[in-house]
């Protein structure tokens, strides 16, 4: 079978796939790494912290050199290094200290993420497809059934097998990054970008709607990843609800409403503009937000936690829409940017959320009730560029 550019675009999704397990796999166990190893919440903001640092210093990396970069090799290695995280969950801290073993699987998974963020976007946004915005939207919609599929199968393990043998299951997810690896060692690639990238790079740094996108960016990963990394804790731990039930209506729940958003504007997309829409979006997510971090009833707190996918899932792909729009052309560099900024907020949001609940015994809700700042920004962000665009 002859491979064209939907079977680019179809490893794309792969990789999406693949970023959703490194970053949500290890969520679902935080509890059971609390009781296994004896970790403080601190120590599993830690965690964290790594997994995005890692993916801040890819980003950063590829903002300065993506020039020297082979998408293929830099593609398939990304894969690589996402395998060997994910099943080095299970593995590491069989052979050293279980906490060291634990930052090395998420530091190599959080890298392998890192490049796949990088170079997946900029792969399929030059790929020859029309409704470019609405690709973007669908390849970033894969994070969302990836994020899904991961609490959903993990779940359905932990039932039937046992979540005391979750070191298996790690190797088991760890063969979804082997085979997207495979796929783009064969898929068809095309060029990415502008020929100058650093008179590129030049001129959109200079831009202060870019700036304001990348705030926005900031903004969009800190209110995703918050609610996305620690739904699952809060459930179990504030809300007093079983594993399965806190599993599958957080965490789950949240990701088949934020995957929902996206198909929803892949579908709609010539029919919707984008700051309006992203500005119903930001009042929704300081809704979920407060219901998650105010409501006494546990059915009512899940319910934000869900509502909260629902709010942030046009926010991380319209921005680059945006971007891509503002700035055509403008290659692997302008993507890393948005990336590193994206991730920024990716490892702010989660690790502030982490220290608020030890500051107040481990309650969540305050975390999320200070986390509102947030969504909050991103409005007044998106604001500014409406008010720039109006003038223009």
């Amino acid at each position: 079978m002859r491979l064209t550019h939907r079977s680019t675009v179809a490893a794309g999704f792969i990789g999406y796939f693949t970023q959703a397990i490194t970053i949500n796999f290890a969520p679902l166990l935080f509890i059971t790494f609390q009781k296994q190893y004896s970790l403080t919440l601190t120590q599993i903001s830690g965690l964290i912290a790594v997994c995005f640092f890692a993916q801040i210093g890819v980003d950063a990396l590829a903002a300065r050199f993506s020039d020297k970069f082979h998408p293929r090799i830099a593609t398939v290695f990304a894969h690589l290094l996402a395998a060997i995280g994910i099943a080095g969950l299970g593995i590491f801290p069989r052979l050293m200290p279980p906490y060291a073993g634990l930052l090395l699987a998420v530091l190599l998974s959080g890298a392998g993420s890192g490049f796949i963020e990088v170079m997946i976007s900029p792969i399929v946004e030059s790929c020859p497809t029309k409704r470019k915005s609405a690709v973007m939207s669908l390849l970033h919609s894969f994070y969302c059934w990836g994020q899904a599929g991961v609490a959903l199968l993990s779940t359905v393990y932990f039932v039937t097998v046992g979540v005391e043998s979750w070191t298996l299951l790690a190797c088991l997810w760890a063969t979804i990054p082997l085979a997207g690896g495979l796929l783009f060692c064969f898929v068809p690639l095309y060029p990415l970008g502008g020929e100058d990238q650093s008179e590129k790079g030049a001129s959109y740094l200079k831009n202060r709607l870019f700036w304001a996108i990348v705030v926005m960016m900031l903004c969009s990963g800190a209110a995703e990843i918050t609610m996305g990394q620690w739904a699952s804790a809060f459930a179990e731990s504030a809300l007093g609800v079983s594993k399965t039930v806190g599993d599958l209506l957080g965490p789950c729940a949240f990701a088949l409403l934020m995957g929902s958003a996206r198909i929803f504007y892949a579908a709609f997309s010539t029919k919707i503009r984008m700051r309006p829409f992203m500005a119903v979006c930001g009042t929704l997510c300081i809704i979920a937000y407060l219901l998650a971090g105010l409501a006494k009833d546990p059915i009512l707190a899940l319910l934000g936690c869900a509502l909260c996918g629902l709010s942030v899932g046009i926010m991380w792909p319209g921005n680059i829409s945006n971007a891509s729009a503002l700035l055509p052309g403008s290659g692997v560099s302008m993507f890393a940017f948005l990336a590193l900024s994206g991730d920024i907020g990716c490892l702010l949001g989660p690790t502030v959320a982490g220290k608020v609940a030890d500051a107040f015994g481990g309650n969540m809700r305050y975390s999320f009730l200070v986390s509102i700042v947030f969504p909050v920004i991103l409005l007044i962000a998106l604001g500014y560029i409406s008010w720039q665009k109006r003038k223009q």
